[in-house]
């Protein structure tokens, strides 16, 4: 019956439009948002649930008010696409694209597949700009990416007058099974070029299925509160634990086992696969880094090793070697991914992703 009443608000919603000059705009609200944990988050286009405000370290809250990962859906028969949104923070970095850090990416499913359509690139904290335009009068199933680095206080989509938006009509990404990935400031999309090519929104799109980013910048750090939302996700389909970057030997040592722990209980029959540290740029010159590294992934691998000597199945082990390739051309300052990183790191971790799921 909840469901009912909620679906029923939702179309009510998305029929509050309003007309300026030939773009219809209407409350992006009345539209699914799809790449969460849970659906009742503090922020409608944040990560987190209101009841971990005080309880996660503050900078893991902050960080889970960004949009990382979250996309939304509509179906539209319009000869263009415009957005108008309101970014949270305004974030400024000088190694990130804005487009990346607090734009928006608009997708097409064409001929099966999700094909890019239009950036969104922001013009300040409040931003309207046409996605896509001139296409032909037809009925499209779109996704709109949100942004990675910042939130959104508000969003509105528009489309042509005369044309219809509504609720979408094909069930892609499908949510079934989500893939549930924590992590560092790479997953949650440091420094791709733009939304869609952060590595979890490239997943998602091959897996044709939902990622949910748990990614927080400079701070996964095995915060047992994120095992506990990560357990809550509904009928997950595999658990992707790649915090070495961010986490010290020392932490994983101490903590790994337990933050598995939550996720097994809850889930005794979910795949979890572990992931090293990549063989950074600066690895082969700056030695302390390469013996960081190098204890991290030790501590990574110990733990594997001792959860599976201790029983338990289902586990799957990602090793550093040609994560993101050998030449050192993936990063943008030998650490955070370019899209080229980010693609050179899909094509090894989505493997072992689709093995996992067919188990």
């Amino acid at each position: 019956m909840k469901r009912i009443l909620i679906a029923a608000v939702l179309m009510l919603l998305a029929g509050t439009a309003y007309t300026k000059d030939d773009v219809k705009y209407t409350d992006a609200a009345g539209f699914p948002v799809y790449g969460k944990a849970v659906d009742d988050t503090f922020d409608r286009y944040g990560r987190l649930p209101a009841y971990l405000q005080g309880k996660v370290r503050g900078p893991v809250w902050n960080l889970g008010r960004n949009s990382a990962g979250l996309f939304i859906r509509f179906r539209s028969n319009s000869t263009s696409v415009s957005v108008k949104w309101t970014s949270l923070s305004e974030v400024y970095m000088n190694h990130m694209s804005s487009v990346g850090i607090r734009g928006l990416d608009l997708y097409i499913l064409h001929d099966g597949e999700w094909r890019f359509a239009g950036a969104g690139r922001p013009q300040g904290k409040s931003t309207e700009t046409v996605m896509v335009s001139g296409m032909e009068r037809e009925d499209r199933e779109y996704m709109l990416y949100l942004s990675l680095y910042d939130g959104i206080e508000d969003l509105e989509i528009g489309v042509d007058s005369d044309a219809y938006i509504e609720q979408p009509a094909v069930a892609s990404p499908s949510a079934r099974k989500p893939v549930v990935m924590y992590g560092t400031s790479i997953l949650q999309g440091g420094c791709v070029s733009r939304p869609g090519m952060a590595f979890t929104n490239m997943i998602s799109r091959e897996l044709d299925r939902v990622v949910v980013n748990l990614g927080f910048s400079g701070n996964a750090l095995l915060d047992y509160e994120i095992a506990e939302l990560m357990a809550q996700v509904e009928d997950p389909g595999v658990f992707v634990l790649d915090y070495v970057p961010n986490a010290s030997a020392r932490q994983i040592a101490e903590r790994g086992e337990t933050f598995f722990r939550i996720l097994r209980d809850a889930h005794p029959d979910v795949p979890v696969i572990f992931i090293e540290d990549p063989q950074f740029p600066h690895t082969l010159f700056n030695k302390r880094i390469a013996e960081e590294v190098g204890r991290k992934n030790r501590e990574q691998k110990a733990l594997y090793d001792r959860l599976k000597r201790q029983g338990f199945r289902k586990l799957y082990y990602i090793t550093s070697e040609n994560l993101i390739g050998d030449d050192g051309e993936a990063t943008v300052d030998a650490i955070h991914f370019t899209d080229l990183g980010a693609s050179r790191y899909v094509s090894k971790v989505l493997p072992v992703i689709r093995k996992s799921l067919r188990k």
